[in-house]
């Protein structure tokens, strides 16, 4: 079976013109029809983004049947976080919490993916999207709170499992923590190797790799990009990066 992932900083639809258009976002997601879509940055319920449900409205807008949100940081009005979309079932969830004290408030939203294959028998799909923060002396720290987290701890290396996201990781040393220490892959690099990461970040000419994602147990890559649309390199600050599995 397979399976394609998009993970994606939509930086609350508004662009590098900042102007808010989440239909530019959703010409992004639909050009390239990923089955299961993580998002950061997702306002509900902010002024500045209309006072909409920006997950309500991409799922909307991109015929998702099943969305969990999880909100990170409280402003004077609304709140943002992360989002993850899915053409599948989403049997559980739980927002945990990876801030650090005195910085600001970060989430990984833990999702349930109830996969189903073409004979119609469901496999279970763990999901860890996360959004880490600026500094490099909180990253770490925020993913050890993850791997110790109850939900991550259930699982064996054996276990499909996928972790991405906006790691923030300019220098690209958290890559080692997941495939050197936790054993998975890196599915948003050149091949393999973790140390040529798709760069993402700025949009309009990128110079970081931020966004990743890390892929762990019977999934194998079959298919790693970041999006060159051009419509891309002004809908967001970020590029999304895709992968596509086999099961």
């Amino acid at each position: 079976m397979r399976l394609r992932i998009m993970s994606y900083n939509i930086h609350r639809a508004i662009g590098m013109d900042r102007l808010f258009r989440p239909e530019r976002i959703a010409r992004v997601i639909n050009h390239h029809q990923p089955d299961l879509l993580l998002l950061q940055e997702v306002d509900v319920g902010v002024p500045r983004s209309r006072n909409l449900d920006l997950a309500e409205e991409l799922a909307g807008l991109c015929d998702y049947p099943h969305r969990a949100v999880g909100l990170n940081v409280a402003l004077s009005k609304g709140h943002y976080g992360n989002a993850t979309l899915s053409r599948f079932p989403i049997s559980g969830e739980r927002n945990i919490d990876l801030t650090i004290p005195d910085r600001k408030a970060r989430g990984c939203l833990y999702t349930v993916i109830e996969v189903v294959d073409k004979l119609g028998s469901p496999m279970i799909l763990p999901v860890f999207n996360l959004h880490l923060g600026l500094s490099f002396h909180e990253r770490p720290q925020q993913v050890g709170i993850l791997v110790k987290s109850p939900e991550f701890t259930a699982l064996t290396p054996e276990d499909p499992c996928l972790v991405a996201g906006d790691f923030n990781d300019w220098f690209t040393r958290l890559a080692p923590m997941f495939t050197e220490i936790l054993n998975f892959r890196c599915a948003s690099s050149h091949q393999e190797n973790f140390q040529s990461p798709y760069l993402t970040y700025p949009a309009f000419s990128p110079t970081g790799g931020l966004d990743k994602i890390f892929v762990r147990g019977p999934l194998t890559i079959i298919k790693r990009r970041r999006c060159r649309m051009q419509v891309a390199k002004i809908a967001s600050d970020h590029l999304p990066v895709l992968a596509d599995f086999a099961w």
